[in-house]
């Protein structure tokens, strides 16, 4: 009876383990077939799902739009232009209240392409057509970070650093540009106008100047500069548009190849003159200037959906930012039914070509899901130059070591981590001079900025007066930022730490020196 229980015990032992093991292979041949599963639906993703270890970079610029021209700032709809994209845009990203730029166009897309001060590239004024101050072959830029890191890069818009072969975009790491002349700005679409007005040209026909005149210019990396198309007011008209569907195009391009794309966009909105397109042309309270903001608007919402229908906005970093303040007082009496072609620096002072807080504090916003915090804002000091350091952060790629680099990794303001970032201080260059530095709420003047001429030719901006001065002019812009009140002559203190940002920069130059400055009114020793 023991031995019949034991043998029936013993054949139930081995029937349970028998099932065990069977129930064992059934688990691990199921387990196998949902990887088997899960390996085609991984195969089956779209490319653009599948590349999410790289965020892309969307990074728009706008061109001479002030402090307070938009809805996150004060603007907007008080100012009878309603921006609703780039105030959902602020509700769904960071807001930098303190985000500083150099004096003028050149000189800030410089500084954002390269990191550095435009003054260590020559480019630390306005460039003209035929300047000899163009970005040289050897600097190292945010096309080239993108380029190395795998990206897809493009532009469509404005470069204007320059149309000497070794300074076009696609010498510096683009794929492609598209946009106006390299050399120049906006504002060139009515040069055959105004020669034709002046009879600067003699008998010349204008057919044949608007084909010796400005174009629209596209180019391929390794490929040649081409014209496009004649720049003309009506072209300048529409041109955000041509832009941003072609942006939108370059983007689906390369989320259907599953490349990460770098995709920089320096459309036409805030700079004079600012003709609205079709669409938007009588839309906003206040004129063409707000004509364009509306636009501008626009085309940022047309970007930021495009994002979203690709699916990849929550693997995409947006910044929308402005290169300089607003347009100033030399373009009050221009515009549309005597309503001014000109921007807002809302409390401050000051406009585009000035070393002031006006023209060099402008707009910006970050949004990237997951990493940025919505609805959010910081007063950290934030450079222009910041930017490459930081994306060079997030790619894990480091910069060059051969040249001094003056942007900083912020990365930790946009994650929420840090509140006042890793700047404490700004120098401002205009040609070949340091006129004015930022050290955290105190603003400083070597040179003054003051309007300058009789009359009403009394200008200021890029005409401003910069008179030396032997004492440096001070100012607290928390608690004046319209600069009213100079406290040198009891807050001078200030000056020391000033010095040391400037003592360091001097030792950088003694050790990489500078390109000769821009400059247009002094040609000895070129």
């Amino acid at each position: 009876m023991m031995a019949c229980n034991f043998t029936r015990e013993t054949t139930n032992n081995r029937a349970r383990e028998d099932k065990r093991k069977h129930m064992k292979l059934s688990i691990t041949n199921f387990g196998l077939s949902l990887l088997a599963g899960t390996a085609a639906l991984v195969s089956a993703v779209s490319p653009a799902q599948a590349a999410d270890t790289k965020p892309n970079v969307v990074f728009i610029l706008a061109d001479n739009v002030g402090y307070g021209d938009l809805g996150p700032y004060g603007g907007g709809e008080l100012r009878g232009c309603p921006t609703p994209r780039t105030d959902r845009l602020a509700r769904e990203g960071l807001r930098l209240t303190q985000f500083l730029v150099e004096p003028g166009c050149t000189p800030s897309r410089c500084a954002l392409m390269t990191g550095q001060y435009s003054i260590r590239n020559g480019l630390s004024l306005i460039g003209i057509p035929g300047s000899p101050n163009t970005l040289s072959a050897k600097a190292y830029t945010m096309g080239q970070l993108f380029k190395d890191a795998g990206y897809a890069t493009a532009i469509f818009g404005k470069w204007h650093l320059g149309i000497d072969p070794q300074s076009l975009p696609c010498a510096h790491g683009f794929d492609e540009f598209y946009g106006i002349p390299p050399d120049t700005s906006w504002d060139d679409a009515v040069t055959v106008a105004l020669v034709m007005q002046t009879h600067s040209a003699g008998s010349i026909p204008e057919k044949d100047l608007i084909e010796k005149g400005p174009w629209i210019m596209q180019q391929k990396a390794g490929g040649p500069l081409e014209k496009v198309k004649p720049f003309t007011p009506e072209v300048r008209a529409e041109i955000d548009n041509d832009l941003t569907d072609r942006s939108i195009a370059f983007m689906k391009e390369q989320a259907a190849a599953g490349k990460p794309f770098f995709l920089y966009l320096p459309f036409s909105m805030g700079h004079a003159p600012n003709y609205p397109s079709k669409q938007f042309a009588g839309k906003s309270r206040i004129g063409q200037y707000g004509d364009k903001m509306m636009e501008g608007d626009y085309h940022v919402g047309q970007v930021l959906d495009a994002l979203k229908e690709l699916k990849v906005e929550d693997n995409t970093l947006v910044v929308f930012a402005s290169d300089n303040g607003p347009t100033g007082v030399y373009m009050k009496d221009f515009g549309n039914l005597g309503s001014p072609d000109m921007g807002s620096a809302g409390p401050f002072r000051g406009s585009l070509g000035e070393a002031t807080e006006g023209s060099i504090r402008t707009l910006c916003f970050i949004r990237w899901p997951g990493h940025v915090a919505p609805d959010t804002t910081s007063y950290a000091m934030f450079s222009i130059m910041d930017f490459l350091p930081t994306f060079a952060s997030i790619l894990g790629t480091k910069l060059p070591t051969d040249r001094p680099i003056d942007g900083v990794d912020q990365t930790d303001v946009l994650t929420g981590k840090s509140d006042m970032g890793k700047r404490e201080s700004l120098l401002t260059f205009i040609g070949p001079d340091l006129v004015a530095a930022r050290w955290k709420q105190w603003r400083l003047y070597f040179r003054d900025m003051a309007l300058t001429g009789t009359g009403q030719q009394m200008l200021g901006g890029m005409y401003a007066n910069s008179a030396p001065m032997y004492y440096p002019k001070v100012y607290n812009i928390e608690m004046d930022p319209r600069e009213d009140l100079n406290v040198g002559a009891i807050n001078l203190w200030p000056l020391l730490p000033v010095l040391k940002a400037i003592e360091e920069y001097e030792a950088s130059v003694k050790k990489y020196p500078n390109p000769p400055a821009g400059n247009l009114t002094n040609f000895r020793g070129r």
